[in-house]
């Protein structure tokens, strides 16, 4: 069994450990972004928490991976937690819609730490985070995942997400092909 904590210093010496083993929440950036949270700690623990909560999109503007700036979407992270940290989960939304920008990716990402894996995380992590998405009022949700990842091709469907199209992703993510999926709520 799992659940979804929000960011908390209680949390945060497991999460930095897991970090410092190489682990990725970024399933884009990879270890670019372990490298960027690991020194965000260092500076200030505080803020570090307190930005990966903003459900009313206070922070400044996000840099894509080409290094656009976009304006930041309402989201929030929660930490996996099985008696430790186990990996990461995000939701992110646009006020008064369940559409997203062409440069959002997908409502909800979410990683699980290797050592961590195959255990089912991942699929309890997104229905307890489809949670948090029907209380915001979306009508659904999209996830994506890459052709080649036969781990989120079961967790998305395990939780009643369907494929509806096969596309390349915004040029800021380098034009790959992707699959989306849609969870109805």
């Amino acid at each position: 069994m799992i659940e979804i904590v929000k960011p908390a210093f209680e949390h945060l010496p497991s999460y930095k450990a897991a970090l410092e083993r190489g682990w990725s929440p970024d399933n884009v950036r990879l270890l670019e972004a372990t490298r960027e949270q690991l020194a965000a700690i260092e500076r200030d623990p505080v803020a570090f928490l307190a930005d990966l909560d903003d459900p009313q999109a206070r922070g400044g503007p996000i840099t894509l991976p080409d290094g656009k700036k976009v304006p930041r979407l309402p989201g929030f992270r929660r930490w996996i937690w099985a008696g430790e940290a186990s990996g990461s989960i995000g939701f992110r939304w646009q006020k008064g819609t369940s559409d997203l920008p062409p440069h959002v990716l997908g409502h909800i990402g979410y990683a699980v730490v290797p050592w961590k894996r195959r255990r089912g995380y991942a699929t309890q992590a997104l229905r307890l985070m489809l949670e948090e998405a029907r209380a915001v009022g979306l009508a659904h949700v999209e996830i994506t995942a890459k052709p080649g990842n036969p781990a989120s091709h079961k967790v998305i469907p395990a939780n009643g997400g369907k494929l509806v199209e096969r596309f390349f992703e915004d040029a800021a993510y380098g034009g790959a092909e992707s699959l989306r999926f849609r969870i109805e709520l």
